[in-house]
């Protein structure tokens, strides 16, 4: 097998208020997969990516990056698409390499490139109040991917749009994954999203957050219909008795 490009082990993280975050967490992350963190509210998961960003330290514990942490080799999406409203959708994925001092000529193509690359070629000129919910969520997706990025953590990217819409990106995020071969770490409470979009799921206890189970999804990440197949009804199965076993354990 080959190195992680993230090795965390024996991790702890404590907040100032007292609060236990994670505790004796280990977790790797390997290149070119798509590795969900799938657990309840409050066990650490969005904790996770903040401290592989290089946003957040261990309170005990080793984290190692097999790359050298910089602006370009880690993409991240948030929750909220957090677009500049009083900037184009152009403006807003050039943002990033604006911040590097890349001049805008110089970075048309490659910010086109990213519009391109999650169907919004023909969107720059629009402003955020004129796209869809979805459609803000890929601008937010393109500005992350903008400069390659090796890693690209996305939390919960997807919770608050229709089921239709979230399908839709979750089908259109992996043709993007089979395209860059990013490393993909994304946060779910949905069984079914991780199960979908996976190459592995981490199942992560309630607070203090640790990880119960680990499921290997065996089935290539051109999932077509991998919804309506058996397999994934049984992955899908695997996935909720893990998570309810880390529940009820944790309620006695």
């Amino acid at each position: 097998m080959t190195k992680p490009l993230v090795s965390i082990q024996n991790a702890g993280k404590i907040y100032k208020n007292g609060t236990v975050a994670l505790a004796g967490l280990d977790l790797d992350v390997r290149e070119g997969e798509v590795l969900t963190l799938l657990g309840p509210s409050g066990c650490g998961k969005s904790t996770i990516l903040r401290l592989i960003a290089g946003l957040d330290n261990l309170s005990s514990g080793t984290l190692t990056r097999d790359f050298e942490l910089d602006h370009a080799s880690i993409g991240y999406v948030f929750q909220d698409p957090t677009l500049m409203p009083w900037a184009s959708v152009f403006d807003n994925v050039f943002l990033p390499l604006r911040l590097r001092g890349v001049a805008r000529s110089e970075a048309s193509p490659a910010v086109n490139e990213a519009l391109a690359l999650v169907g919004l070629a023909p969107s720059g000129r629009a402003f955020p109040r004129e796209l869809s919910g979805g459609m803000r969520m890929r601008a937010s997706i393109a500005r992350a991917l903008v400069l390659r990025p090796l890693v690209l953590l996305m939390d919960e990217p997807f919770a608050a749009l229709d089921e239709i819409t979230r399908f839709k990106l979750n089908d259109d995020l992996l043709a993007l994954q089979g395209e860059l071969g990013t490393t993909i770490v994304f946060v779910t409470h949905s069984v079914f999203e991780s199960v979908f979009l996976s190459s592995r799921i981490a199942v992560m206890g309630p607070r203090p957050g640790r990880v119960v189970a680990e499921i290997a999804i065996d089935a290539p990440l051109a999932r077509g219909n991998f919804r309506t197949s058996t397999a994934y009804a049984h992955y899908c199965a695997q996935a909720s008795r893990a998570l309810h076993g880390a529940m009820d354990a944790d309620v006695k």
